[in-house]
């Protein structure tokens, strides 16, 4: 029997897996029994979501499967194995991360240098994924602000995780210090670029935390409502819409229902 947490289809590997997860300060818990098993869907990748109220632990989840942070109790399992700081998975945080001193360009290639690559070919690489982000003016520009607005750093940042790593992408409520109409259009580009990877057989996971319902239907293939005292995933809901998601999509009755429906289950929590 399948529960909330976990994907059905037992052919595929599993690629990130956490086993009764706690997190404790003190004598407060603020995580308990946190299981979640996300599958590797070869040749399509996956786009998932953790959807919850501020302050029920979702950005600390991403911390623990990014080695930020280890929790009190439970394992962090990626491709089967603990989590180790060997383990390079690709981050993107609220607050802008790109490195101000490096221009546009060379943060996007530093993530390229771990790998055996030769400097033609890192360059070649941060200059088409920098194309994909709408970027490829800003490349000599420093990556600070306000030489660039909020959105192009947010840009920079996931171009630079994108090429970083190309199977785990976390992004901790990336669009969070985002204006309303750079925010959208944020959206529309994450969900832009899902597209364009599917069609280059990138095989990538993505776990996006955010407290926006509208937000996480647009972008999930799967949200994870955590909540409670002390927190866990409580449900795991399918989001069957087509990848293909314009932003007329937020107008269609049913993406408005399925808001709806999942605004009443969090007001429950």
């Amino acid at each position: 029997m399948m529960d909330s947490q976990t994907d059905s289809n037992e052919k595929y590997p599993v690629i990130i897996e956490m086993k009764g997860i706690e997190q404790s300060y003190g004598k407060v818990e603020v995580i308990k029994d946190f299981n979640l098993i996300i599958r590797d869907r070869p040749e399509q990748g996956q786009f998932r979501v953790i959807l919850g109220p501020s302050g029920c632990g979702k950005s600390t989840v991403l911390r623990y499967l990014a080695g930020l942070q280890k929790p009190t109790a439970g394992e962090v399992l990626l491709k089967g194995k603990l989590r180790s700081e060997r383990d390079r998975i690709g981050m993107v945080f609220q607050r802008y991360s790109p490195l101000p001193w490096f221009t546009v360009l060379e943060n996007v290639e530093l993530g390229l240098r771990f790998k055996n690559m030769s400097a033609k070919e890192r360059r070649e690489k941060a200059l088409e994924m920098l194309s994909l982000v709408d970027l490829s003016d800003h490349i000599h520009k420093y990556a600070q602000y306000p030489i660039l607005s909020g959105g192009q750093l947010q840009r920079v940042a996931i171009a630079t995780a994108l090429l970083a790593n190309s199977e785990i992408l976390l992004m901790d409520e990336p669009f969070g210090a985002l204006d309303p109409k750079t925010r959208q259009k944020m959206q529309e580009l994450v969900a832009s670029l899902w597209m364009k990877m599917e069609s280059m057989d990138i095989d990538m996971t993505v776990l996006f935390v955010t407290h926006d319902i509208s937000e996480a239907v647009y972008l999930a293939d799967v949200i994870y409502i955590m909540g409670g005292k002390p927190a866990k995933i409580v449900e795991r809901i399918p989001v069957n819409f087509p990848p293909a998601r314009p932003p007329s999509l937020k107008k269609d009755p049913l993406f408005i229902s399925m808001v709806q429906s999942i605004e009443e289950k969090m007001m429950s929590i």
